[in-house]
């Protein structure tokens, strides 16, 4: 009865490659009881259906709670908290809790709720893994200017940027107790040395940067950490400690849209490739419905890069159409996207 539950928090920018990272853990669990809370930027849980979909044996839809209402970090005490005491009221708890933040949340404040009496008592912070997109960091995607943000990194840590995809990125890698450089095989040997370089660099204190593809990392790298980071805060500066964690959402949007049945994936990825490059979208991600195809096809999409898979059969009460998230900075001119992706 002493013993706390461990929870991991997995942060990362949009379309690092978190949800990935859960499913593997999910995989490869071993037949310890994981519990998952998703927390996603939009209406339409996407992360949140692939997980409770996967068909790994264990994980069962209420293994799964989404929460989609807000940015974790922002709503705290009215999603996380009722949340986690729900899970940890179960007759059967779970052994280990795994939180996969919103793309665009900070982790520090969701960080300061493990030290409210009514969680504090029950769990701790096993670990922060921060899941970075390597190489949308060498293409410079989180500064205006890649080369001049890595002299001021070099000669100040704590260097701050006008730019919001920068300090939620710099957030996230000073919150973590393990950094997973993901993506590795699409980034050369320059592009890698680099950015570990960069990273190493920018880190507040030491800590563990792992390569990895598809997020595929032994758990015993994983899980066990022991970091108890909910008693290391002051280790772990954000550019909104200042404010208390607060920060706003406003430069950000995100909507859906829906698309019908498709004739084949091809058509439809290369359309939603080419309105991202257009119209500087950040994310897409979502399902969609191939004719002949008993099985749904998933899309995901950072930037201009997008690859897409089979993931599981269609429900017979399910009705086979598709739904597509896009996020990006606000000023996103909705109307001409949805007009390129139904095309």
């Amino acid at each position: 009865m002493g013993r706390r539950i461990p929870a991991t928090i997995i942060t990362g920018f949009l379309g690092a490659g978190k949800t990935t990272l859960v499913r593997h853990l999910l995989q490869n669990a071993g037949g310890r009881r994981i519990a998952v809370i998703v927390n996603e930027f939009g209406s339409l849980g996407i992360d949140g259906a692939l997980l409770a979909g996967c068909g790994i044996e264990g994980c069962d839809e209420d293994s799964i709670v989404e929460l989609s209402n807000g940015c974790l970090c922002c709503t705290v005490a009215d999603e996380f908290l009722p949340a986690m005491e729900a899970l940890l009221d179960r007759p059967n708890p779970p052994e280990h809790i795994v939180i996969e933040t919103s793309g665009l949340a900070l982790p520090k404040p969701l960080l300061k709720a493990f030290a409210w009496p009514a969680i504090r008592a029950r769990v701790t912070v096993d670990g922060v893994i921060a899941v970075v997109d390597g190489p949308a960091v060498a293409a410079g995607r989180f500064a205006d200017d890649p080369e001049a943000v890595a002299r001021q990194m070099a000669e100040d840590p704590s260097v701050d940027h006008d730019n919001p995809l920068a300090e939620v990125y710099e957030d996230q890698i000073n919150a973590a107790d393990l950094v997973l450089l993901n993506k590795t095989d699409l980034m050369g040997e320059a592009d890698l040395a680099r950015v570990t370089e960069a990273i190493g660099a920018a880190l507040p204190r030491a800590v563990k940067l792992v390569p990895a593809r598809e997020g595929r990392v032994d758990l015993a790298v994983l899980l066990g950490l022991d970091a108890r980071a909910e008693d290391d805060l002051a280790s772990r500066p954000s550019h909104h400690d200042a404010v208390d964690g607060e920060h706003e959402h406003d430069d950000w949007e995100s909507f859906v849209v829906d698309v019908g049945e498709q004739a084949a994936p091809e058509p439809l990825v290369a359309r939603l490739r080419a309105a991202a490059q257009a119209h500087d979208v950040l994310r897409m991600k979502g399902f969609a419905s191939i004719a002949g195809k008993p099985l749904r096809l998933v899309v995901q999409g950072v930037g201009a890069r997008f690859r897409h898979e089979y993931d599981r059969a269609w429900r017979s009460e399910e009705p086979r159409g598709g739904s597509i998230v896009v996020i990006g900075r606000r000023g996103l001119d909705r109307t001409a996207i949805e007009r390129a992706i139904m095309e």
